[in-house]
């Protein structure tokens, strides 16, 4: 026993002195393995997100495109996904392009047939459908009879003829739109009829790309699309973008609002317009007379996102400040700033907060 209890107690002061050993390796090894983490995964862990700018021409405008990124790689790839789903967008939507599915869909109005449609169209559609109830059909998708008749006339300077405008109109009416969303189909009751996104396609085509970059995990975004903005999060360490807000008028002082995770859309008609006889006819189109409005109007929208503020920009515009204050009623959520020119008189309504000074 003594033997055994000799050599038990060597053993155990051996295993002292081994762990002691392996306790020192451990620790060293474990600094080791702190500092290559430390040198390989700062890009990753500790590094700041960059701002990054971005432009590309697309819809007939240009869009502008800032967003944060931890890299240049992450930031290009980002980038070039949310252009490439604005122009798949466009090829479906355009009602310039001869091809497009909007096109096609509108050439078979009148013919009883249900058409099946992409999930895009379906949506922008359905979403068009709901705000033209919502608006008393100020705005209004199947308004493209009357919008190609005075695209032309103000293209070749002459004022369309009363049955023109009288034809055109019998073919515009949000209701002779049908949805099937079961079967995603759609049916245009109407002979003539021709769908026209252009009051709500930008901002839909907005909405979707920040949709693409925050699925890319680039949340802190702002969208220019040709003056209309969508805005994500805010910058890194801001409590949103700064973003002026003008009514057009020299006079007027401009606003300046933090803004983010919303949408902002101007309309308004101070270069594209027709003259006929000294009165002004603007490029926006009513749907309920088929004329161009003969007041001046700015209209500024802020409403949850890109595609609500570019369709409401249109519908209050053609409302009016007295129409567009019973109209907003149905929006809690939005904010407008309308300016209303008629003759010598000049109207503002205004419901933004600006920042305080």
């Amino acid at each position: 026993m003594l033997s055994f209890t000799r050599f038990g107690s060597s053993l155990q002061n051996q295993d002292r002195r081994t762990g002691s050993g392996m306790q020192k390796r451990l620790v060293f090894f474990s600094n080791i393995s702190i500092l290559l983490i430390l040198i390989y995964l700062p890009a990753q862990v500790f590094a700041q997100p960059v701002r990054y700018e971005f432009a590309r021409g697309l819809m007939g405008s240009q869009f502008r495109l800032i967003l944060y990124a931890p890299d240049s790689t992450t930031a290009h790839q980002a980038a070039n996904r949310a252009f490439e789903r604005i122009e798949a967008l466009n090829e479906i939507l355009s009602d310039y392009r001869d091809g497009s599915e909007i096109n096609r869909l509108s050439a078979r109005s009148g013919t009883g047939e249900w058409v099946a449609v992409s999930p895009e169209l379906f949506d922008i559609l359905s979403i068009s459908k709901k705000i033209s109830r919502q608006t008393g059909g100020t705005f209004d998708v199947t308004v493209g009879p009357v919008v190609q008749l005075w695209r032309r006339a103000m293209r070749r300077q002459y004022f369309p003829e009363k049955e023109a405008i009288q034809k055109a109109r019998r073919s515009v009416g949000y209701r002779y739109i049908e949805l099937d969303p079961g079967e995603r189909k759609v049916r245009l009751k109407r002979k003539g009829m021709r769908l026209d996104v252009g009051g709500i396609g930008k901002g839909y085509a907005a909405d979707e790309a920040v949709r693409v970059l925050r699925e890319r995990g680039i949340t802190s975004v702002l969208l220019d699309a040709g003056g209309d903005l969508t805005l994500g999060d805010p910058p890194p360490g801001e409590p949103g973008w700064k973003v002026e807000i003008s009514s057009g008028i020299k006079a007027d002082s401009v606003l300046t609002l933090e803004l983010a995770n919303t949408g902002i859309a101007t309309s308004g008609a101070s270069y594209r317009f027709l003259e006929h006889q000294g009165q002004r006819y603007s490029h926006i189109v009513d749907p309920h007379t088929g004329v161009g409005l003969r007041y001046h109007v700015r209209t500024t929208v802020l409403a949850p996102t890109g595609t609500l503020a570019d369709a409401l920009a249109t519908a209050l515009s053609v409302a009016g400040i007295r129409r567009g204050k019973r109209l907003l009623k149905q929006f809690p959520e939005v904010q407008v700033w309308l300016l209303e020119t008629k003759g010598r008189s000049v109207r503002s309504w205004n419901t933004l907060s600006p920042l305080a000074p």
